[in-house]
């Protein structure tokens, strides 16, 4: 799927997209604005053998994020028990570009299970608003530990009913 916006297209992820998509969740600013993440981030092994299952799960709706040819993230559906979330990723010298919102908005439009949940750290506002310009309502507040920054920490629950 293409945004002409930002010359944004969604495509199914491939195993050859992993080894870029590993690299991103590198960078120190973004692993502690997501907070979320594993207990090793630097693990590429764990990181490929982690994500190569995924491609095969059916569950799992996962594409890769390009733009002008380049990948510059990724974003998800997948399930915790009963309710469907939404992931995403964006490479940091893509941030602030409108990128997520965008892919967001794409991937919205193909991916038609409803609610789908969202969720971001406290302070992560940027995800916030991506969620927000999306149409996602925060609808509460959770706890849970963040590997990050090894501390529980305050996390934000976006709903998307539409």
């Amino acid at each position: 799927m293409t945004n002409n916006n930002n010359n944004i297209i969604l495509t199914r992820t491939v195993k050859d997209d992993l080894e870029r998509l590993f690299q991103f969740q590198l960078d120190p600013e973004a692993i502690y604005l997501a907070a979320f993440t594993p207990k090793n981030p630097h693990d590429r092994a764990a990181y490929i053998e982690k994500y190569t299952k995924f491609l095969g799960d059916p569950t799992i709706h996962m594409q890769t994020i390009h733009v002008n040819d380049r990948i510059v993230g990724s974003i998800a559906r997948f399930y915790i028990e009963e309710d469907a979330e939404i992931t995403y990723w964006i490479d940091r010298p893509y941030w602030g570009q409108g990128i997520a919102s965008s892919a967001l908005t794409c991937f919205l439009k193909m991916e038609p299970t409803r609610p789908l949940f969202g969720r971001t750290a406290f302070d992560n506002i940027g995800s916030q608003r991506v969620l927000e310009k999306c149409g996602f309502v925060r609808t509460g507040e959770d706890k849970g530990f963040a590997n990050a920054r090894q501390a529980e920490i305050e996390e934000f629950i976006y709903r998307l009913e539409e």
